[in-house]
């Protein structure tokens, strides 16, 4: 969806913040969600681009960390 925002002429700056901080203003939760923030929620994705030059990488998530725990992570990480 964010990459049919940008086509119509959504920033991709704007697009993720309908996704996020817009998104939790809507439900009445930015106080625990919406940005990174300490005494958040650790809710993050993590991309191997620039999403603000190319919207599309928002398509390819690399990390998920849900709860401050990491759910998925870089597939190209070396072994510690």
């Amino acid at each position: 969806e964010f990459a049919l925002m940008v086509r119509a002429g959504v920033t991709p700056m704007d697009a993720i913040k309908a996704a996020t901080v817009n998104a939790a203003d809507l439900l009445n939760a930015s106080a625990d969600v919406g940005s990174v923030q300490a005494n958040r929620y650790a809710d993050l994705i993590a991309v191997a681009g620039d999403p603000l030059a190319d919207v599309t990488q928002l398509e390819r998530v690399r990390f998920v960390m849900k709860g401050g725990a990491v759910v998925k992570g870089w597939t190209d990480a070396p072994a510690k």
